[in-house]
């Protein structure tokens, strides 16, 4: 049987498989779930072997563990490695699903459940596409190496360490990850770029305990009012981040870029409206898109401090906190732009509070020259499996692993993602369109496929 009828004949068996996935409740930052946790690596092992790998196995770490699993009987094809991650966000707040997180529920095409689109759904259309090529054909055209981790949403340790001890083990000639979006529906995509991420906590102090703000008011430093009148002062009013160097060492799109950027099949007023903000904001002299995608930012994703309960208590608040975030861009050092950004902020502050600046995580920027013809076949696979054009495309997120890898194997990344940006991801009600889980198990199983012929 050809491998597309294959997968044709088993949409039923498939989905209902999917729902089972999503209902363990693989949630990697509470630990009340570790069993759950070690029930999902268990479930994605035995998947594994059913679809034709005799080495699959659950590998134990420090945290979560590692799934990780090999086919290597295609002498002389390309062998890949194949990323993703088991491990989910937590449900809360559960009063703004529709139906529970951990019971997926079919409405108007789209399956919900917390994971569907990160990253059990498109892990799922990975594991189906290689069943069908296995159960049709015998054997895989290629060589495929196979690692989903547990740990994604709590920062990848384990991972990392375990592939810095492991490269001859895990060296491949290119990596495939599916853990990004398309560009909009009907439109399959592959991206070629991500920003990097650093993420700071900044602690305020100012006198040594809550004081009543009638007794002291006036005469005492407030640490929310002088943390916000920082944080405002982080931007300028054209919205350029106003940290000294923070722009150095980004360089400019080219004008072949901006206009393929331009050229895509996307809308502004789609946005908008996907936003829900009743206009949008960001440096000027930039399109939205080279926004998101292309240039780095700096935001504040939190504030607190004080008393924020029912009723009024009359404080003046002894700490104030904030997290913030800079998205970073090729060529910027997250190191070198951490302590810029601590630097600043020290000089923002008055000497009438102490500060503590944490780096709480760093990651670098990535972007690939899309010309290694791995690039061009994935193209082509998602068109045959959409019967729709693919672009190419950049994104604004981080996946930290996907850097990590191309700087230690020095080999072509692709990212083919089936989720779309309003899916909700790590928010409630998370799902994704069911005809691109159903169309991905068929470009994918197209792209390996067509790989042997590389």
């Amino acid at each position: 049987m050809d491998f597309l009828e294959y997968i044709e004949s088993h949409r039923d068996a498939n989905l209902n498989e999917l729902k089972e996935f999503l209902r363990i409740p693989s949630i990697s930052t509470k630990t009340e779930h570790r069993a759950d946790i070690a029930r999902t690596a268990r479930w994605v092992a035995d998947r594994l072997r059913e679809a034709g790998f005799a080495n699959a196995e659950v590998v134990p770490t420090k945290l979560h563990p590692l799934v990780l699993a090999d086919s290597l009987e295609a002498p002389g094809a390309p062998t890949i490695l194949f990323y993703g991650h088991y491990d989910v966000q937590p449900a809360d707040p559960l009063e703004f699903w529709t139906s529970p997180a951990f019971e997926p529920a079919v409405r108007d095409g789209k399956l919900y459940g917390r994971g569907t689109a990160d990253d059990k759904g498109q892990v799922h259309i990975h594991l189906k596409a290689l069943e069908a090529l296995r159960k049709s054909q015998g054997k895989l055209p290629i060589n495929i190496k196979v690692i989903i981790e547990g740990e994604e949403e709590v920062g990848s340790v384990s991972l990392w360490d375990f592939v810095a001890r492991n490269k001859e083990r895990l060296k491949a000639d290119a990596l495939v990850v599916s853990d990004t979006s398309m560009l909009a529906p009907g439109v399959p995509s592959v991206t070629y770029g991500l920003r990097g991420l650093n993420y700071y906590q900044v602690e305020v102090k100012g006198p040594a305990q809550d004081l009543h703000s009638g007794t002291f008011g006036g005469a005492v430093p407030n640490p929310i009012t002088i943390l916000a009148e920082a944080i405002a002062k982080l931007h300028d009013k054209n919205f350029r981040v106003t940290v000294p160097g923070f722009y150095d060492a980004v360089v400019a799109l080219s004008a072949k870029e901006r206009k393929a950027l331009r050229s895509l099949p996307w809308k502004e007023s789609d946005f908008r409206k996907m936003v829900g903000a009743p206009g949008l904001c960001g440096e000027k002299g930039f399109s939205t898109v080279e926004r998101i995608w292309c240039r780095p930012t700096l935001e504040l994703n939190g504030i607190w401090g004080g008393y924020s309960g029912e009723g009024s208590k009359t404080v003046i608040p002894s700490k104030a906190f904030a997290k913030i975030s800079t998205r970073l861009v090729p060529n910027q050092n997250p190191a070198k732009i951490a302590k810029q950004v601590e630097r600043h902020i020290r000089k923002l502050l008055p000497k009438t509070v102490h500060c503590k600046f944490e780096v709480l995580s760093t990651g670098k920027p990535w972007v690939a020259p899309f010309t290694h013809p791995i690039f061009r076949n994935a193209i082509q696979a998602l068109q045959k499996g959409f019967g729709k054009k693919a672009v190419f495309i950049r994104e604004g997120g981080s996946i930290p692993f996907v850097t990590q890898m191309h700087d230690t194997f020095k080999v072509p990344c692709v990212l083919i993602g089936f989720g779309l940006p309003d899916e909700n991801a790590h928010a409630p009600d998370e799902h994704i369109l069911l005809e691109n889980y159903f169309s991905g198990i068929k470009s994918i199983a197209i792209f390996y496929s067509d790989l042997a012929q590389i």
